[in-house]
């Protein structure tokens, strides 16, 4: 078995050819498609890593314009080193896929209740030890198949990834799945990213920087599924505060960034700060200090830009907390600064930075937002009373549509 592994190893050695339009870019502008995710092509600033749209270090940092079925979704900056993305970048044009539903069914949960999850903590995409009953809709979790020098120019799965290796070998098919299925996930053969058993039994989330809930179709969505767009974060974060930020930034976005036309669009960049103190998961992966999310867009009042910033912790919050204050560019670039270095800036000038940030909208009397549980879509699933859940009852109501 062991020269059989070895064959493989050296097949997959041979199939290193340059594509002819790299999957992997050098600059995010060679590609347009790409680089449409930024605003006037300008990519983000940060000081000894991504400067002028260069990367500064190629050893460490690779540039994947994200492809998915033939068509670009959004743009990773990917450190192969701690093996978690430095940011991603991606418009958000309104969830243009999404059917008005004539039932909505309102589950009441008791206080504090996360979202539905699964047992790997992701409630969107499957895990390698996913119980396949259980995920048969969901998309599976992809790598970068360039970032290991493999001539696929497209997000793929680690199983899929056999085809480059299946050259003329007689094996059966079972044991040849399971063999390659193994010298993937042993990390023999991925060694610049992070793989589906980095993550198992870890009591971390895959947490996505591109949240699926922005993607305007179902092969975005599942574009969002793939490790380089993820990172080791905490349950409570990523499921509770992080999840609540997301899901009103949103309907913000939605409400406000609407340009002279009533067309939706933002440009969003969202990313991970890394930890100095070699705190790894699986000995491997990076785990983040902080997350952070910015967006600038243009509104209805003619030549008026606004930008918010939010930023967590990745770590267990304080019991009951549930909101991530806003803030301006500023402030985010001042915190960012301390750790790359002063010259960090994420949006051209047209963006303001200094502006206060923009309250997400609160109804009088108070947001009922304040006491839902989102699911994966940013749907309300839970309905609080003056602040507390009543204890777990199950409620049906009916819309009818006219």
């Amino acid at each position: 078995m062991m020269g059989v592994l070895n064959h493989l190893s050296t097949l997959l050695l041979l199939s290193l050819l340059p594509p002819a339009l790299s999957h992997v870019v050098e600059k995010f502008s060679d590609v347009p498609q790409c680089n449409k995710f930024f605003l006037n092509g300008s990519t983000p600033n940060l000081p000894g890593i991504l400067v002028g749209g260069e990367v500064q270090d190629q050893n460490h940092y690779k540039l994947i314009c994200q492809k998915y079925n033939t068509i670009y979704r959004f743009a990773t900056l990917y450190n192969t080193t701690n093996r978690i993305p430095v940011f991603s970048a991606y418009t958000f044009t309104g969830n243009t896929s999404q059917q008005k539903k004539t039932e909505k069914k309102i589950i009441i949960k008791k206080k504090n209740a996360g979202p539905p999850t699964d047992p790997t903590g992701d409630t969107t995409c499957t895990g390698s030890n996913q119980n396949k009953s259980t995920s048969t809709n969901r998309p599976t979790w992809m790598i970068e198949p360039q970032l290991e020098d493999i001539n696929i120019k497209e997000m793929n799965t680690q199983h899929k990834m056999k085809k480059v290796l299946n050259k003329d070998i007689d094996i059966e098919e079972m044991n040849f799945q399971r063999e390659v299925k193994k010298m993937l996930n042993n990390r023999k053969v991925i060694v610049n990213q992070a793989v589906n058993t980095d993550y198992d039994k870890s009591g971390l989330d895959r947490g996505h920087l591109f949240p699926c809930s922005y993607a305007p179709d179902d092969d975005t969505k599942r574009s969002t599924c793939t490790l380089t767009n993820a990172v080791p974060q905490n349950e409570n974060l990523n499921r509770v505060r992080w999840c609540t930020m997301e899901c009103k930034v949103r309907e913000y976005l939605e409400k406000n960034c609407k340009d002279n036309n009533n067309k939706i669009e933002a440009y969003v960049v969202t990313g991970a700060v890394p930890n100095n103190n070699n705190n790894q998961l699986n000995h491997r992966v990076n785990i983040p200090d902080l997350l952070w999310t910015a967006f600038c867009c243009e509104t209805s009042e003619k030549d008026k830009w606004m930008a918010v910033a939010h930023w967590g912790e990745n770590k267990e919050g304080l019991k009951n907390t549930k909101v991530l204050e806003p803030h301006n560019l500023a402030e985010l670039y001042d915190k960012l600064n301390k750790r790359y270095g002063n010259g960090v800036q994420l949006f051209p000038d047209q963006c303001p930075k200094v502006d206060p940030p923009r309250a997400l909208p609160l109804k009088v009397g108070g947001d009922e937002h304040d006491h839902c549980v989102y699911d994966d879509d940013c749907v309300c699933s839970s309905v609080g009373v003056k602040g507390y859940y009543l204890p777990v009852v199950f409620v049906s109501v009916l819309v009818m549509m006219m």
